[in-house]
């Protein structure tokens, strides 16, 4: 085999990935023409087409389709290789990539960044705050961070708090509108709701055996945890708040629990599961990462 096709069956991989010439451009660093002309190379010393090129996406040709199954294989060999070496490595380096819910990146994740970056020096952190789902792989990343009630099938992780929600408000508030002392004296309120969807406004409480569901009304309801607690702040209304996010205020006296008596029921709710896709050949850097989160993160999660 001539080894200088290597690169060009890498960017060939790239392209599938992605799905365009331009969007692997983009991630490469290559310009279009560039990775245009990586392909006519590998077309022309494997003497076949390999992609359909047609206005609105690429399709692949049947030799195209085992070409791109083969390249994977060599691929996932050389980054198996990569992590091998890594794996030996008794001092943490290089560059990892962590996908994390927005929320938890923000109060949970990034403030413990400063003392990992002083325990690990040669370790660069590249944190991804995105709540939809990231794919491990695809998407390139090393760890994901996600709330579950289980880990995803077909990956290795573990579990490292558990993410629970109140309700808050500030004790202005309560002075000038009155402290709700069941779940259903909230229907006098305004309450600050996730609002994603119409369930977000259904609040269910629970204490003991019993359980209470009741449809809550407001002015105001933001997808963000931050917004919502800044919303709560500023005696806007009764809010639904991560516990992680509203600690810190909590235990300023600024914002209070309402209803502490009632476990307030979320379908948010679940344990924050570290995860990862291998266990053999697991560069320093992850096993770091794995090791200062499991070790950090009890203490901040209850």
């Amino acid at each position: 085999m001539n080894p200088n096709l290597l690169p060009d069956l890498a960017t060939f991989v790239l392209i599938v990935d992605q799905g365009s010439f331009s969007a692997a451009a983009k991630i490469s660093g290559a310009t279009p023409s560039a990775i245009s002309r990586s392909v006519s190379r590998l077309e022309l010393a494997l003497g076949s087409k390999l992609l359909h090129r047609t206005t609105r996406k690429l399709a692949l040709s049947e030799t195209g389709k085992m070409v791109y199954e083969h390249a994977q294989e060599m691929l996932n060999a050389a980054q198996m290789a990569v992590d091998s070496g890594s794996s030996r490595q008794t001092i943490a380096q290089g560059k990892l990539t962590v996908s994390v819910p927005k929320a938890v990146g923000r109060f949970v994740i990034h403030p413990l960044m400063a003392e990992f970056f002083t325990r690990f020096p040669g370790v660069d952190v590249c944190l991804r705050l995105e709540d939809r789902y990231m794919d491990l792989i695809d998407d390139g990343v090393d760890l994901a961070l996600r709330i579950s009630q289980s880990p995803s099938p077909g990956l290795y992780g573990k579990p490292l708090m558990p993410v629970s929600h109140v309700i808050c408000a500030t004790p202005e508030y309560l002075r000038q509108h009155g402290t709700p002392d069941t779940p259903q004296a909230l229907r006098d309120h305004s309450c600050i709701s996730l609002g994603e969807t119409p369930a977000d406004s259904r609040w269910k409480f629970r204490r003991g055996d019993k359980i209470e569901t009741l449809q809550t009304h407001g002015r105001y309801a933001a997808n963000h945890t931050g917004v919502r607690l800044d919303a709560v702040k500023h005696h806007l209304g009764i809010g639904s708040l991560p516990l992680f996010t509203a600690r810190e205020t909590l235990a300023s006296g600024e914002i209070v629990q309402v209803l502490p008596e009632w476990e307030f029921i979320s379908d948010y709710s679940g344990d924050l599961w570290l995860l990862w896709t291998r266990n053999q050949h697991m560069p320093a850097r992850m096993r770091a990462m794995i090791d200062y989160l499991s070790e950090k993160l009890p203490q901040s999660g209850r």
